[in-house]
């Protein structure tokens, strides 16, 4: 008995040991990992309320709760519990009650509320379609959303009557709006998002809106008569898709009247805490492929408009009035960083808060929300190269970290490690910024295999973030190199506007320029290069492969190939060759085609992998299929990995982006030279 014994516990003892040994990640994790999202602060900043995400490995699906913790950090515990959706939170002026939206009942969403004293919660709405932007009134009696109201759709094709009994197919669908589809949406039904409001008691919310267009979030004026939103009321709407205004929506008579009139965008209103001012967004629309997003104020009359970020440099975005009505608080993205910073009323910004970010689980975008209190205490996503978003608080003392979703998994997995790099463009010097991530348990004086990881956008900015994609090739053994080129957000609108009417073009110096920085580290497999990138860097991938012969194998993931078949097929059609091009494709062919991928496909060698989401309606599946044709009739190994049911976000299911990681590294691995 003794000896049995004995062999149990040192089995036990053997295993339990094993089990604790670290490793690398596996695809599988990504099931694993959780993420914190939309915190949302207590007016007097004592309590927190946040969504954590979550995923189930057998449903495939994305799932959240909310839950609840002291500022201090103290006493963290759900607010709600269960395979749902769960998100959305608000706080009432009071911080007595919340909203927020779920669909733990027979999978409908619906707009609940919480008291906060007893918990009890109570379903608002029961409607068709699911309310989306919700904002409080002053007085904490009524709330104001808007929901999408369908309408029929009319036909001028009459189909004869069949005989009784008869198996006709589906009547034609008869379509004549330029916007016919959107990316996530599939075909558009008939209807438009209109502005309602409802009493907490429930009951039937009352439309106050009935025009033919889209109507922006909703925010009360503060005697609560009023209600100011955005809109683009224009009548070429579809052909002026950023021309929209902000409007006063009188409650009692339904009368709506502007109050901006310039061309350009103009949104987010947000109104001060004595009543009087409006801070919104927007800019001088001129065309460009990039522009600063601006923080203007204005009576609530719409007088007085006055630019207060003309001397700053980066996109405003997330913009909340300071309690004491003398400036307002805001996010900003700078040089791959989300920070929260403080314009005073005069134009002076100062920096308060930094590490924001992790909202992007599969590549490293930055990506951060944040909420302040009337005491000016801040709630935020937290995130870094480590983990994804994780709860963050901080006030003038400084900020802390609240939440530690991922330790469960990362106290047995191993990371790479990032690491910030600068270099110079070989084409005109210009400053690049990348990160590059080496293996776990990397070792300097080997030689490691590299892959060149390029964003989308390509209006947009990588940063120092967790990576799930990243991560999964440094756990591979790959070195990752991920930059941002020009064009890039985050530097300022001169370095944006670098690829204006010419992307792709130089950045192809800047991200081969990274390459032979991180080659000069000595520690990079020559022989062993590799490249990806999604979206915009599809774009660049399928454009470097028709450059250099330098890359082992690529795969162009959701790309853009033949620039005239895209901006006549994907959705924003009237966006995409007024903005980056300048004119439509029949007016300049020669520029459409210089800048397409197609044009040098004859240039190719490369072993090259397409892959899309079969419903993708922003770089539409179609593009891959001339490519993969192509690169066939010009005897290019080449192969196409079809994603069922994505659209341009691909990890809509976290299969998908298991799937997507799995077909890069599948691919890769086939054409490494295992001899070195």
């Amino acid at each position: 008995m003794k000896i049995f014994i004995k062999t149990l516990f040192l089995l036990f003892f053997t295993t339990s040991i094993t089990a604790q040994v670290s490793s690398n990640l596996e695809l599988t994790d990504i099931f694993n990992m959780e993420y914190v999202s939309d915190p949302q602060i207590s007016p007097d900043g004592s309590k927190i309320i946040y969504v954590r995400n979550f995923k189930d490995i057998m449903t495939d699906r994305n799932l959240s709760n909310l839950w609840i913790i002291n500022y201090d950090g103290s006493q963290n515990r759900p607010l709600t519990t269960g395979n749902q959706n769960d998100y959305y939170p608000r706080w009432s002026h009071d911080g007595k009650k919340i909203i927020f939206k779920s669909n733990k009942e027979d999978e409908k969403m619906k707009l609940y509320l919480m008291w906060m004293d007893t918990k009890e919660i109570a379903p608002l709405t029961n409607t068709p379609k699911a309310p989306s932007a919700v904002s409080w009134s002053h007085d904490d009696r009524y709330l104001a959303f808007t929901m999408f109201v369908p309408e029929a759709e009319q036909s001028i094709v009459k189909l004869p009557a069949k005989p009784e009994g008869a198996k006709w197919n589906t009547p034609p669908t008869y379509i004549d709006k330029l916007n016919y589809r959107g990316d996530g949406q599939g075909y558009i039904k008939g209807g438009h998002t209109q502005i309602f409001t409802l009493s907490i008691d429930g009951g039937t919310p009352k439309q106050l809106t009935t025009t033919k267009f889209d109507h922006g979030a909703p925010v009360w004026a503060k005697n609560d008569r009023t209600l100011y939103f955005s809109a683009n009321f224009n009548p070429d709407e579809a052909f002026e898709p950023a021309n929209s205004e902000v409007y006063a929506l009188n409650i009692a008579t339904a009368e709506v009247s502007p109050l901006t009139s310039r061309y350009g965008p103009d949104s987010s209103p947000q109104v001060s805490p004595d009543g009087k001012m409006i801070a919104y967004t927007g800019n001088d629309d001129k065309l460009q492929g990039y522009q600063i997003t601006n923080l203007y104020v204005m009576n609530t009359d719409g007088s007085n408009s006055k630019l207060l970020s003309g001397n700053f440099d980066r996109d405003i975005a997330n913009a909340q009035w300071a309690n004491d009505g003398k400036g307002l608080y805001f996010q900003y993205d700078t040089e791959g960083a989300t920070k929260i910073g403080h314009i005073t009323l005069d134009g002076k910004v100062t920096a308060l808060v930094e590490g924001l970010g992790g909202l992007s689980l599969g590549r490293p975008y930055n990506a951060g929300d944040f909420t302040v209190s009337k005491n000016s205490r801040f709630a935020f996503t937290l995130g870094n190269t480590e983990h994804p978003s994780d709860l963050g608080a901080a006030d003038k003392k400084g900020s802390k970290r609240l939440t530690f979703v991922n330790d469960d998994l990362y106290s047995f997995r191993d990371l790479g490690k990032t690491e910030e790099i600068w270099w110079e463009s070989s084409f005109d010097q210009q400053k690049i910024q990348g990160w590059v991530v080496t293996p776990p348990n990397f070792d300097p004086n080997k030689k490691y295999p590299f892959i060149l990881e390029i964003h989308g956008g390509p209006f947009t900015s990588y940063g120092s973030v967790y990576s799930a994609e990243i991560q999964a090739y440094a756990a591979a053994g790959y070195v990752v190199l991920y930059s941002n080129p020009r064009g890039s957000t985050s530097y300022g609108a001169e370095f944006g506007n670098l690829i204006h009417h010419d992307y792709p073009n130089h950045d192809y110096e800047d991200l081969m320029s990274g390459v032979d920085a991180v080659i000069e580290k000595g520690y990079i497999d020559t022989d062993n290069l590799f490249v990806t990138g999604g979206s915009g860097g599809g774009v660049l991938t399928a454009w470097i492969v028709g450059k250099t012969d330098r890359f082992k194998a690529a795969v162009v993931a959701k790309p853009v190939i033949n620039w005239t078949s895209f901006v006549l097929y994907a959705d924003g059609a009237a966006f995409f060759s007024k903005y980056w091009f300048g004119k439509k494709p029949w007016e300049d062919p020669e520029n459409y085609f210089r800048r397409s991928p197609l044009m040098y496909v004859a240039n190719v060698t490369t072993p090259t992998m397409l892959l899309t989401g079969e419903e993708d309606y922003r770089t539409p599946i179609a593009e891959s299929e001339q490519f993969y044709t192509a690169l066939k009739l010009e005897g290019v190994e080449t192969a196409m990995v079809r994603i069922p049911g994505a659209g341009h976000g691909i990890a809509n299911r976290p299969s998908n982006l298991v799937a997507k990681i799995a077909s890069v590294l599948a691919w890769f691995k086939k054409y490494k030279d295992t001899d070195q």
